[in-house]
């Protein structure tokens, strides 16, 4: 119910020609071979035609690969390696093992058959395609999305009027963090990147701003760095720190560029992080700068949440991610104003750790139980309560709550409205809301569909998104936003009986800029 209906919508509506397995195992069947996932559910219910392969070293099992809907295996290396092998490959668990099943007759020759169909259909679709286009790389047109991408994204989490910064008012502005100089492409495995041109966030600021822009590291990442007892880095890190504070004394305003990176214990594939908190002694770093400059905008960038101990005391905060190669034009436009920024929270940013759903129930939910010979496991405790539906449900405020963004202009809901208080069989009803921006400048604002089921037969969040609708209006203007309801958005999947059910009732439509900041409440009825 929670995971399984984004996916559905890549693979059906959106006709995915190939999937990917992940590396978890799921009722102790691994996700690249697992008969529930890939033959139950992605070829079955939803009709998947294309091809799977693993992730790299995703496969465990040759006789669940063979029969489980696996058709391509990358990555597994040595498995089984010995010194008489002619080559690695053969040694795969879809090499000479999947042979000598089928010769045994413990897998059914025709498994390879539906794989090479698989493999064939998705050859026939790409590279075979007569009529596919020629297409071009790192083109003028590439950089231009992915900085119109990199400005829809940012998030202002926090301003009290300092933002936008204007360049005629402040002259000297220091840039403190090593995410201004970072090329944030660069690490973290499978996601490092090499890209034809990369312009740093320091460099744009540069360019915006002029001469009267200076640098200070305030804080350098690395393994070592997370080592309290070593002196030498400790030793480091307090120097660096001290100059920046040093040279925010003499600053019009700073601009902190930290956060999170791709190096250890990170936003890193195949490890955890440590700590909620900033690495590297960051939370001191933004403490001391402010305690020497209140005008200090904290601009981290980083993948997820983290704590902000100093968010009481810092005039601004904007939420980046690693937007690629034009992060910086993208954070400087919003930094000076010449773009506003209209980003949303894809997720809450919790108060404190334990806020999570997750990290709720002790170690059962996570890291998990310790399972001798095989993988710890680890249970979702808190259902389908994820996310912002375990901060309502449950009465805990977030920091930061899902879909919560600022704008540099105001929107004014005005009252909204349904075209029908009954819903009848697979009939749909349509809720109106006029959206007005009252500021002064353009911008865009997100409007959000949450629905709430009163009474239900099986535990429900007190509310869900089921739509959301992002619209641009030049100061004055007013748009009438509408969203379509269909009983699918009421159903909820019942596990014991196999389907999706709306059940007849009252429901509530909630209409907000965030899942808390909700400006109309309606009612209708479902039968």
């Amino acid at each position: 119910e929670i995971y399984l209906p984004a996916f559905k919508k890549a693979v059906v509506d959106g006709c995915a020609w190939s999937i990917m397995g992940a590396y978890n195992q799921v009722w102790d069947e691994h996700c690249c071979h697992n008969s529930r996932l890939l033959n139950d559910i992605l070829r079955g219910e939803w009709g998947f035609d294309g091809a799977v392969i693993t992730d790299w070293g995703g496969a465990h099992d040759t006789k669940q690969a063979a029969l489980n809907g696996l058709d391509i295996e990358m990555g597994t290396w040595t498995n089984g390696l010995t010194s008489e092998s002619k080559s690695p490959y053969s040694d795969y668990y879809l090499a000479n093992p999947y042979l000598d099943m089928m010769r045994s007759g413990e897998v059914p020759e025709s498994t390879v058959d539906d794989k090479a169909r698989n493999i064939l259909r998705l050859i026939f679709r790409t590279a075979m395609n007569p009529d596919r286009p020629f297409g071009s790389a790192t083109s003028p047109e590439h950089y231009a999305a992915a900085k119109s991408i990199g400005d829809e994204a940012i998030v202002l989490l926090k301003n009290n009027g300092i933002l936008p910064l204007d360049p005629a008012k402040y002259k000297k502005i220091l840039v403190v963090g090593e995410n201004a100089v970072r090329f944030l492409n660069e690490g973290g495995g499978s996601s490092e990147l090499k890209v034809k041109d990369m312009f740093t966030p320091l460099d744009a600021i540069r360019n915006t701003y002029g001469n009267g822009v200076t640098y200070a590291e305030g804080y350098r990442s690395g393994r070592a760095m997370y080592e309290r007892e070593d002196r030498i880095a400790q030793t480091t890190l307090d120097s660096l720190r001290n100059q920046a504070v040093a040279m925010a004394k003499d600053a019009d305003a700073v601009i902190y560029i930290g956060g999170l990176n791709k190096n250890a214990f990170q936003d890193c594939e195949s490890t955890d992080r440590r700590e909620y908190n900033l690495p590297w002694g960051q939370d001191k770093i933004i403490e001391e700068l402010v305690a020497v400059n209140p005008n200090v905008i904290v601009a981290n960038v980083t993948g997820n949440a983290y704590a902000m101990p100093w968010l009481d005391k810092v005039p601004a905060v904007i939420q980046s991610w690693y937007l690629g190669t034009m992060i910086g034009p993208s954070m400087a436009d919003v930094i000076s104003g010449k773009t506003n920024p209209s980003g949303k929270l894809p997720f809450s940013f919790p108060k404190r750790l334990e806020d999570n759903g997750a990290h709720s129930f002790g170690a059962e939910s996570y890291p998990g139980i310790e399972r001798e010979g095989k993988s710890p496991q680890q249970q979702y405790l808190e259902d389908i309560l994820v996310g912002y539906r375990w901060h309502d449900t449950k009465k805990i405020p977030a920091m930061f709550p899902f879909g919560h963004g600022l704008s540099y202009t105001t929107f004014e809901y005005d009252k909204a409205s349904l075209s029908s208080n009954l819903m009848e069989g697979d009939k749909s009803i349509t809720v109106s809301v006029p959206v007005t921006n009252i500021g002064k400048v353009a911008g865009k604002e997100v409007v959000q569909l949450y629905i709430a089921d009163e009474k239900s037969s099986l535990p429900r969040p007190l509310k869900e998104l089921k739509g959301f609708k992002k619209v641009e209006l030049n100061p004055s203007q007013t748009e009438v936003v509408k969203f379509e309801i269909t009983p699918d958005d009421l159903k909820f999947f019942d596990d014991k009986a196999h389907e999706w059910i709306a059940e007849p009732g009252k429901f509530k439509v909630y209409i907000g800029s965030s899942s808390t900041d909700i400006k109309s409440t309606l009612q209708f009825s479902y039968k």
